[in-house]
């Protein structure tokens, strides 16, 4: 397995390179020889070489550790399936705190930073209600919604992941220093941003492909017409995830967003129950023991003989996630979005340590 060098390398380039490299990765390039290429492509005058670049990312890797935060590759085993699985995911994950919450099941819980009482209450009762039945809850611990969401799943005794658009150490806005080391607790801060990064503009609307990523689910509670809950919905949907909301109060601006997303077809939330059915995880789920497939999964065959990744996991063994790419030919990139897909269907499932069984 490459060196998280080569990953932390490519998050240091500039922004505008990242979705190439992302592509370059899905299609089974080495990051090494992506950093080469896009480095060279900018000319004779570029600032950085290959050489200067990994050096930069050998220090972010030392700063990181003096700073308790755990740098986890895409392709590590512990590299979350279901954010392999969406079209540009982040290089590094970088996290403090328990890294098996970013195993789900998860929804993702967004909204105003302006919110009402309501709003806020309703997020915190909604969190606290799934969280207690075993669902992570993602959310970006802003002000409003977020904040109210982490709040109500720590106090349902659930886990509970703060997505930054800022490095992992910098907490922003800096008021919820002390409910970050809640969230560490029991859950996960994490960002794909360098530690140190300080938050900027750019970088939120980026980290909520993330926040939607992580989940199976993305619940939208009083978003305005410009809402950057909106751009979290759409890349939710774009990532094949659903999308659902809160209805509220036509008196104010505050819901035109959310009942946008109700008007096009998303489903509306009343209960912990709405999210949880759309999760798989119902009381029906109790009598069929399935999950839901993902779009354009159905009419492939379940069994050995017709998925190659499940014939590499006999029944009643773990693999590690290098096992089962040796045995079925498939690089990481192609690898963890297909198990992530086995797991929505209730084929496959992780048994700690990054290994997976089957079910």
């Amino acid at each position: 397995m490459t060196h998280p060098v080569e990953f932390v390398a490519l998050s240091l380039l500039p922004v505008r390179c990242w979705r190439n490299a992302s592509l370059a990765l899905a299609e089974g390039e080495s990051p090494g020889s992506i950093l080469e290429r896009l480095l060279s492509a900018r000319g004779p005058g570029r600032e950085e070489s290959p050489a200067t670049l990994r050096r930069r990312a050998a220090t972010v890797l030392a700063r990181g550790g003096e700073r308790h935060l755990r740098a986890i590759a895409f392709g590590d085993a512990e590299y979350p399936s279901a954010l392999a699985a969406i079209p540009d995911p982040p290089f590094v994950l970088w996290t403090r705190g328990v890294a098996t919450a970013l195993d789900g099941p998860a929804a993702a819980i967004v909204g105003s930073r302006a919110a009402s009482p309501y709003g806020l209450a309703v997020a915190e009762r909604l969190a606290a209600d799934l969280a207690a039945r075993g669902v992570v809850i993602v959310s970006g611990l802003a002000r409003g919604v977020d904040s109210a969401a982490h709040r109500g799943a720590l106090a349902g005794s659930g886990a509970t992941v703060a997505v930054l658009g800022s490095g992992a150490d910098v907490i922003y806005p800096p008021e919820h220093e002390a409910l970050a080391e809640q969230i560490a607790v029991t859950g996960a801060v994490v960002s794909e941003l360098a530690p140190g990064t300080p938050p900027r503009k750019p970088f939120f609307p980026l980290r909520n492909r993330i926040i939607s990523g992580l989940a199976r689910a993305v619940v939208v509670i009083e978003a305005g017409e410009r809402s950057g809950s909106l751009i979290t919905a759409r890349a939710a949907l774009d990532q094949g995830r659903d999308v659902l909301a809160v209805p509220g109060s036509i008196l104010s601006g505050r819901n035109r967003g959310a009942h946008g997303l109700l008007r096009d077809g998303a489903k509306i939330v009343e209960s912990a129950d709405d999210v949880l059915e759309e999760l798989g995880m119902s009381a029906t789920r109790g009598a069929s023991g399935g999950l839901p497939e993902l779009p354009g999964a159905a009419g492939r065959s379940s069994g050995p003989s017709g998925d190659p990744v499940l014939a590499c996991l006999p029944a009643g063994e773990t693999c590690d996630l290098d096992g089962i790419s040796e045995r079925s030919g498939l690089n990481t990139a192609r690898l963890l979005p297909r198990l992530f897909e086995l797991e929505l269907r209730g084929l496959v499932r992780r048994v700690g340590g990054g290994r997976f069984a089957r079910v």
